[in-house]
């Protein structure tokens, strides 16, 4: 005979159970694993953030000779820039945790910070490079404080962009080599 069958009371569904009813930790870790891994994938998104802007400016203002080559190649940047933004504040909001979202607080946090719209085509380009090596270094960080706290999710998508960043890092500095 079930234990229902026998007058006892078994919980229906998980929600019936009193530890469903409990706010859980999220995904198993504690409240401060989850605070290191969303400030340090807070301060990757400010920087990332800042550059995405950098990007977008960059394209609406290049001119000279490298104008067409330049103009395409920054909007196929700040493209797939502002996918990677999307995700890592997608990322932060599983944890339940709030993702910086204001131009002010992208701007006190991040270690990128804005340009003129007036650089010449050659400028911009090592703009964008000295971005690259800032964005991986935040990226490498939080990597560290991934592998720390068992955070394969998180883990495998930046080591992604770590990937993505050194191979345009590589093209843009065989650019400027001419």
């Amino acid at each position: 005979m079930s234990k229902k069958e026998q007058g006892v009371n078994v919980a229906a569904t998980q929600l019936d159970n009193k530890m469903a009813k409990a706010k859980p930790v999220k995904m198993g870790w504690s409240t401060q694993q989850i605070k290191e891994i969303t400030k340090s994938l807070n301060a990757l998104l400010a920087n990332y953030s800042v550059h995405y802007q950098k990007l977008r400016s960059f394209h609406w203002n290049v001119k000279g000779s490298d104008f067409f080559d330049l103009h395409e190649k920054f909007e196929l940047q700040y493209t797939e820039a502002l996918l990677h933004i999307d995700a890592i504040a997608e990322r932060i909001r599983i944890f339940g945790e709030a993702h910086l979202s204001s131009l002010k607080q992208y701007l006190d946090v991040s270690e990128i910070k804005e340009t003129t719209p007036e650089l010449n085509s050659d400028l911009m380009v090592r703009e964008m490079l000295s971005d690259y090596t800032i964005l991986i270094k935040y990226m490498e960080d939080t990597v560290a404080v991934c592998s720390k706290h068992a955070d394969s999710g998180t883990e495998s998508m930046v080591k992604g962009y770590i990937n993505k960043i050194e191979t345009h890092h590589w093209m843009f500095s065989a650019f400027m080599a001419r």
